[in-house]
């Protein structure tokens, strides 16, 4: 005997979705399989909404390893790939706040304080720190890592900020960020300052 899962969106004729993307509530008719008459029966299936993003929960960290391919004709990382990777782990932090598809509108001034060299590691940290109605605001910087040691060198910093965009390639709203903890507000005034000043 096979039974129909009465909130599996694929089974569901009609849905509903908010603002924020998010299915809210759902209302339609399907059929039980039984040994029995099949009847139609009236579904109500309610997901609550996802509570609103906070700035840890947005942020994103990754490492490359800074190979030959990378390389200029100083052996040191091009900045072209190292912008690539900020630009995709900027994207990444994005999306995760908004929950939508994201894409690059604007990078700030970018500042290459030192270069990163053939076999050392490049790490990449991003959050979310600003939003506006369909805008994300994105700080994003790179370090030099020695893994033996852990020891870091920030080398590039920038801020990307991103556009959410729906299905149909539309810009679409985000939601509001916030901060629960002293650690998430410390690094979002650090990026306003940033933004600001340029430190």
């Amino acid at each position: 005997m096979r039974t129909a899962n009465p909130c599996d969106d694929r089974r569901l004729g009609r849905h509903e979705r908010g603002a924020s993307g998010v299915l809210a509530a759902v209302t339609t008719t399907c059929e039980h399989v039984s040994k029995g008459p099949q009847l139609p029966t009236l579904i109500a299936c309610v997901r609550e909404p996802p509570g609103m993003p906070d700035v840890l929960e947005t942020l994103i960290e990754n490492r490359e390893m800074v190979q030959p391919t990378h390389a200029n004709n100083l052996e040191t990382a091009h900045g072209g790939n190292v912008m690539l990777w900020m630009d995709e782990i900027g994207a990444m932090s994005a999306m995760r706040f908004s929950g939508e598809t994201c894409v690059t509108a604007r990078v700030d001034r970018m500042n290459f304080e030192r270069p990163i060299e053939v076999g050392d590691v490049a790490f990449i940290s991003a959050y979310v720190y600003d939003t506006g109605r369909t805008s994300v605001k994105v700080r994003i910087r790179t370090y030099r890592e020695d893994l033996r040691t852990r020891s870091r060198e920030k080398t590039t910093e920038s801020v990307f900020t991103f556009v959410a965009i729906d299905d149909d390639r539309t810009p679409t709203t985000v939601p509001a960020l916030t901060t629960s903890t002293e650690e998430g507000e410390a690094l979002r005034q650090s990026a306003l300052e940033y933004e600001t000043n340029g430190r």
